[in-house]
């Protein structure tokens, strides 16, 4: 059952006479309407743009003309009944040192402790880009930066656009271009439409040609939140494509290019032993997976995939857990999936293992079909299917069995 989804319309707003100038390159008008410039190179864009949020965000409009907005602070949006025209970018000036001290960024998203410099909140809120205008990650200095240490969860690399508490709000014809870490994040929010949402990780250093040096460069990563549709997206990155993470319910996905990257997860869940993980009524379709010459991204090997941690807890968050739920003291994970249905998939796998399912012995999963399945292994490779702890798998071509 395809999930519904809110949409809502949003009245236009007048603007009217008498300019009042508020700070340079910020004219707010009568009727809750702001216009912004970007300063110019080398100059600091922060305040007009946070005064045109506080002055406009709430029953108004604003417009960011085209350019480039120098960011040098953490930034809340707070937008009720509002509009925003976005045509140029929020270009988030890459002084790696200063942002990965947490309190320069928020703590906004619980799971994995992770970091945000960009939080839009709110309701009844539209953002428009225009496919001209978005975010400016400048991710190629953190990849750099990165190259030769460990990279964890929760180290202090900003999701570049978190939505966080926001009911019902339109993210339209955005572009982020080179995000450092996550490209998205959407976290204990409800009635969230995106429609058109491009996000690129591509390195440009040759010195790492053939590595992944854009790990952690999600398109998006779901979190405690209902009713979400993701349209229209196009993903260039080194890790999931989409992660749909836990009590994420009623999620509508269509039309998604992947480029490069491990495809679409779903997980990891139950990483906190004492929380509940739901993942249920996820409908997607219209989704290509492509992967990428080798020399720009070697990775891409699942189409989508579905993961959780072991019924014991080893380590703790961000980078440890599991145990979550119930039992932190048995092996094996209670986490069931089921009702796993894939439909009309072609295309063609770079090794001979086409499904490969690996369950709990302690729940098993069940329920899973497969109509129209169509990939196929490379040439003179026979297919395999691989199913352990599995109950009911129907519609492969050819037997799913436990050999490893």
């Amino acid at each position: 059952m395809k999930p519904n989804f809110a949409r809502f319309a949003h009245s236009a707003w007048v603007a009217v006479l008498f300019l009042l100038h508020v700070t340079r390159g910020l004219e707010v008008r009568a009727g809750n309407s702001c216009t912004v410039a970007p300063l110019g190179p080398g100059q600091d864009d922060t305040d007009q743009v946070l005064a045109a949020i506080s002055q406009c965000g709430t029953n108004g409009t604003i417009t960011f003309e085209e350019g480039s907005f120098n960011i040098t602070r953490r930034m809340i949006w707070d937008l009720n009944n509002a509009k925003v025209d976005l045509h140029g970018f929020m270009n988030f000036v890459p002084d790696v040192e200063f942002w990965l001290n947490k309190s320069n960024t928020y703590q906004v998203v619980f799971i994995q402790s992770q970091s945000s410099w960009f939080v839009v909140t709110g309701s009844d809120f539209e953002i428009d880009a225009h496919n001209t205008g978005g975010i400016q990650g400048n991710g190629q200095i953190w990849w750099n930066f990165f190259s030769n240490l460990t990279k964890d969860d929760g180290d202090g690399r900003p999701i570049s656009l978190t939505v966080y508490r926001a009911t019902r709000g339109i993210i339209r014809n955005f572009l982020i271009d080179s995000q450092p870490f996550w490209c998205n994040c959407v976290a204990e929010s409800r009635d969230v439409i995106y429609d058109g949402m491009l996000c690129n990780a591509t390195n440009t250093n040759p010195e790492f040609a053939g590595t992944n040096l854009v790990p952690n460069t999600d398109g998006i990563d779901t979190y405690r939140s209902d009713n979400i549709s993701l349209l229209n997206w196009d993903i260039t990155c080194g890790d999931d494509c989409l992660a749909i993470k836990g009590n994420t319910t009623n999620l509508l996905v269509r039309n998604v290019t992947c480029n490069g990257g491990n495809g679409i997860a779903f997980g990891s869940l139950g990483q906190y032993f004492n929380l509940t993980d739901i993942v249920e009524n996820v409908f997607m379709e219209d989704l290509r997976m492509i992967r990428l010459p080798t020399s720009v991204q070697p990775d891409m090997e699942t189409g989508v995939y579905f993961k959780s941690w072991t019924g014991e807890v080893v380590g703790v968050p961000p980078v440890g857990g599991g145990g979550g739920p119930p039992n932190a003291l048995k092996p094996h994970p209670t986490l069931t999936f089921g009702g796993l249905h894939f439909e009309d998939w072609t295309g063609n796998s770079t090794g001979s293992t086409i499904v490969s399912f690996a369950c709990s012995p302690a729940v098993n999963c069940t329920d899973i079909t497969f109509d129209s399945f169509d990939v196929t292994p490379p040439a003179n490779d026979a297919p395999s299917f691989i199913c352990r702890n599995v109950t009911s798998v129907v519609g492969l071509q050819a037997p799913c069995n436990a050999t490893w």
